[in-house]
């Protein structure tokens, strides 16, 4: 029998994927399942607690479980409320993957983008500080916009040490609220909002991390950019195409034609272990042994 990784996540279930994949270092297939429940927590605490202990590895999906702030890590409390469903199966919500692979991602990228000085947009930087960090380190115009999008504040935030110590005042009031106040989830992942905070992505050369709040406010005319996410079905890359974007880079490989998100790949590794907790050493070695790669896609036809 395989082993059978489930995404359980409160988007859309539109976004319903599987896909079979077959590791041939290690000889072995995994089964990697992604199931929305169109913004229903009680249907996806259910949905855990029917599936739990007869899967390998569950992902949280379309949700964070954790943010981070430097050192420290805060815990939203409706996504608690799921993963104290899993009472056998272990949950990831990809935190712990974005915090090594999205560092790494950026690492590999540079001989292709060349970071420094580069204008990048981060519409949720708290959602993958590491990702910010990397950003910050290798000398990118980075724009961290917590404030703007998390928020609706128009108050953008060029400075990650700023970032951190605002993090530290309100994110233990936020991952208290509603976790849809916060975030697209359902039906919502699909509307578009047009207004102020397009300028934002009219500013940027890369919109880098997660690609719901990205395609939520994206302006209609993203000509000439490059976007740098995860989680991208076909519908996404058309999406892309028709408003110019003239790359997509993954911080994962496309398997079965779309883009898995953190939470699913970091379960996946953790059946691929066969243990948890995992270090940070231990999902390093492991992104090494299964080769994970930003796959880049170029969006528009070259003329030649």
């Amino acid at each position: 029998m395989p082993k059978h990784v489930v995404s359980v996540s409160i988007g859309s279930s539109r976004r319903n994927s599987k896909a079979e994949v077959y590791v041939e270092s290690l000889g072995e297939t995994f089964v990697l399942e992604r199931i929305g429940t169109d913004g229903s927590w009680e249907k996806a605490i259910e949905l855990v607690k029917e599936l739990d202990g007869k899967v390998d590895a569950f992902g949280l999906g379309g949700a964070d479980l954790y943010v981070y702030a430097g050192n420290r890590r805060y815990t939203f409390r409706d996504a608690a409320r799921m993963a104290r469903a899993a009472r056998k199966t272990p949950m990831l919500d990809g935190s712990g993957l974005k915090h090594t692979l999205e560092r790494n991602a950026i690492r590999l990228l540079e001989p292709q983008i060349g970071w420094k000085d580069k204008k990048v947009l981060v519409p949720s930087a708290v959602d993958r500080f590491g990702l910010a960090e990397a950003l910050d380190a290798a000398g990118a115009r980075t724009l961290f916009g917590d404030l703007i999008f998390g928020l609706g504040v128009p108050i953008p935030l060029y400075r990650l040490s700023l970032l951190q110590k605002i993090a530290y005042i309100l994110l233990p009031i936020i991952t208290q609220l509603p976790f849809q106040w916060l975030y697209p989830t359902g039906e919502k992942q699909e509307k578009e909002v047009q207004d102020w905070r397009q300028r934002y992505f009219e500013w940027a050369d890369v919109v880098a991390g997660d690609w719901h709040f990205m395609r939520r406010f994206m302006p209609p005319n993203m000509q000439g950019k490059v976007i740098l996410t995860n989680t991208t079905t076909p519908e996404d890359l058309e999406f892309m195409r028709a408003r110019g974007i003239a790359r997509l880079i993954t911080t994962t490989p496309r398997l079965a034609g779309r883009s898995f998100g953190t939470n699913v790949m970091e379960a996946f590794i953790v059946a691929v272990a066969g243990k948890y907790p995992l270090s940070e050493a231990d999902y390093l070695e492991y992104i090494e042994k299964l080769n994970l790669r930003p796959e880049v896609t170029e969006l528009q036809p070259t003329l030649g």
